[in-house]
C-alpha cells in the first residue's frame, strides 16, 4: 500500500476545493493510504471531506497563510508577520515599477520565499507527496517523499510571476499536472523547459453527486423570478470578470431588455467594489449577489442561462457542472475556453473578451430559445463522469 500526502490550503467554497473533494471520494483506498494536510481547518466544505483520508492536525505556522498580518501579530508570531509585511512592501514597489494594478500571485511567491526558512518540516516520509494548489513550496521544501507531484488549475499566461523563482520550485517535482490541454499549453508557454514532466489529468467530476445535490430543496429566489435568469458561480475576483458582467447587463438594460436578471453565487475580495458598481449603474434589481452557497446546484438548475464571464481560467469546474445539470452555457473567449466548450454544440464562446461581445452573445441566447434548447439537447447524451482520469494519476504513483 502506497503512503500518499495531499496538501492544500483550506476548504473554503471554490472550484478547486470541490474538485479535491471529488478526487478524494474517488480514490482506491485499498491500495492507497492517504494523509491530507490542510494549512487551515476552515471552510464550509470541511464537512464534505470523506472519512477515508487521515486529516493531519492543523499546524499553527502554516495556518498563518490564511490569516491577516494583524491576526499573526496578535498571536505573537512576529517572524512570520514580518515576513508577510516584507512581501507586501516588496510587491507594492514591484507594482509601481511595472505599472501593474494587480500582482497577487507575485506577492504569494514572495510571501512563501520570506516565510520558508521559519516553517517546520513534516516528520513523516511518503511514497508520493501531492501539492494541490500553487504555490507548492511546502511539498517542494518541507516534505520528504520518493516522488513529488504538483497540480495547476489556472491559465499561467495571464498571471504575473517571477519565472526564475518558480522554476527553482518546479524543479523539485517529478510531475506537474494540468487540468486541461489548454491549461498545460499556457503553462508551457511560460515554463518551456518543464514540458517533459507536465501531463494532463482533468478535474474528477461525479455526475451522480451533482445531479442529486441539484434536487436539494433550498430557499431559492430564482424559482419565483419570472424574468430571464442568468447565473454565475464564481469567486468575486478580478479573474472571474464579474465587473464586466455588470457592465454587459447595463448595455442590455439600456437597449430595453429589462426582464433579464443576473444572479451571482460566490464571495470574495471584490464584493464591496461590485456593490458600488451595481449601485452606480442603478442595477440593484437586475444584478443580485447571493453570497456564498455550500450547494450551488439548485441555483444552477433554476437558471435559464449559465454564464462564465472570466478573464482567464484553467478549466472552470462550474461550467461542466452547469452542463451536467442540462443548462445552456456561455463562456468568454479566454485562452483555454475551447478546451471546455465546443462552440455552438454544448455551449457558446464569445467572439472576444470585450464587454460588448459578452452582451451581444447574451442577447442572442436570450432571443433564440431554439438555440438554447439545441444546446441543452446536445448535453443529454454526454457522459461527464470521468473517474477514469484517476487511472492516469495511479500510473504516476508507481
Amino acid at each position: 500500500m502506497k503512503k500518499i500526502l495531499i496538501a492544500s490550503f483550506d476548504m473554503e467554497v471554490g472550484g478547486v476545493e470541490r474538485s479535491l473533494i471529488s478526487m478524494l471520494n474517488s480514490f482506491d483506498y485499498n491500495k492507497h493510504e492517504i494523509d491530507l494536510m490542510l494549512y487551515r481547518h476552515q471552510g464550509d466544505f470541511m464537512p464534505l471531506l470523506p472519512k477515508m483520508p487521515t486529516l493531519l492536525q492543523e499546524d499553527k505556522y502554516y495556518s498563518t497563510f490564511r490569516k491577516s498580518i494583524g491576526e499573526i501579530i496578535r498571536e505573537k508570531n512576529y517572524t512570520l508577520a514580518f515576513s508577510r509585511l516584507l512581501s507586501k512592501l516588496h510587491t507594492s514597489f514591484y507594482k509601481k515599477v511595472k505599472g501593474l494594478d494587480e500582482a497577487g500571485y507575485y506577492q504569494m511567491q514572495l510571501m512563501w520565499k520570506y516565510c520558508l526558512p521559519f516553517l517546520p518540516s513534516l516528520d513523516s516520509e511518503y511514497d508520493v507527496a501531492i501539492s494541490y494548489l500553487w504555490p507548492h513550496y511546502f511539498i517542494a521544501d518541507k516534505v520528504k517523499a520518493r516522488k513529488k507531484i504538483a497540480w495547476i488549475h489556472t491559465d499561467y499566461s495571464n498571471i504575473d510571476t517571477d519565472v526564475e523563482m518558480d522554476l527553482q520550485m518546479w524543479d523539485k517535482f517529478d510531475y506537474i499536472i494540468a487540468v486541461s490541454d489548454a491549461c498545460r499549453d499556457s503553462f508551457l508557454g511560460k515554463y518551456k523547459k518543464l514540458k517533459e514532466k507536465t501531463v494532463v489529468i482533468e478535474n474528477i467530476i461525479s455526475q451522480e453527486f451533482i445531479t442529486i445535490m441539484g434536487d436539494e430543496l433550498l430557499p431559492n429566489p430564482l424559482k419565483n423570478d419570472e424574468r430571464f435568469k442568468i447565473l454565475t458561480v464564481a469567486r468575486l475576483s478580478h479573474a472571474k470578470g464579474i465587473d464586466n458582467a455588470v457592465k454587459a447587463l447595463k448595455i442590455l438594460k439600456d437597449k430595453g431588455l429589462k426582464d433579464i436578471v443576473w444572479y451571482i453565487v460566490g464571495y470574495g475580495g471584490d464584493e464591496d467594489f461590485l456593490k458600488e458598481l451595481i449601485s452606480k449603474y442603478n442595477m440593484k434589481e437586475n444584478f443580485i449577489l447571493l453570497g456564498k452557497k455550500i450547494n450551488p446546484y439548485p441555483f444552477i438548475k433554476a437558471c435559464d442561462l449559465y454564464v462564465q464571464p472570466s478573464r482567464y481560467e484553467g478549466k472552470a469546474v462550474t461550467v461542466t457542472e452547469a452542463q451536467i445539470l442540462g443548462k445552456p452555457v456561455l463562456i468568454t473567449n479566454y485562452p483555454t475556453a475551447k478546451s471546455q466548450v465546443e462552440n455552438g454544440f454544448d455551449g457558446v464562446i464569445t467572439k472576444n473578451l470585450s464587454i460588448e461581445g459578452l452582451a451581444e452573445e447574451i442577447e442572442k441566447l436570450y432571443r433564440n430559445e431554439h438555440l438554447r434548447n439545441r444546446l441543452c439537447n446536445n448535453l443529454k447524451d454526454i457522459n461527464f463522469s470521468n473517474s477514469y482520469e484517476l487511472e492516469k494519476l495511479y500510473r504516476l504513483l508507481v
